[in-house]
């Protein structure tokens, strides 16, 4: 979990709303497509 916001805050995100956004769309996002939900993929 560390390393994702670290990641974030590296790619210009604010690791909170990043999270926030991250989280709610993980239910309902296919899991072949995950990795577009990393903060490296905007």
């Amino acid at each position: 979990m560390y390393s994702l916001l670290g990641t974030a805050r590296l790619n210009g995100f604010e690791p909170y709303a990043w999270l926030k956004e991250t989280l709610e769309k993980l239910p309902s996002h296919p899991v072949n497509r995950v990795h577009e939900l990393l903060p490296l993929a905007r």
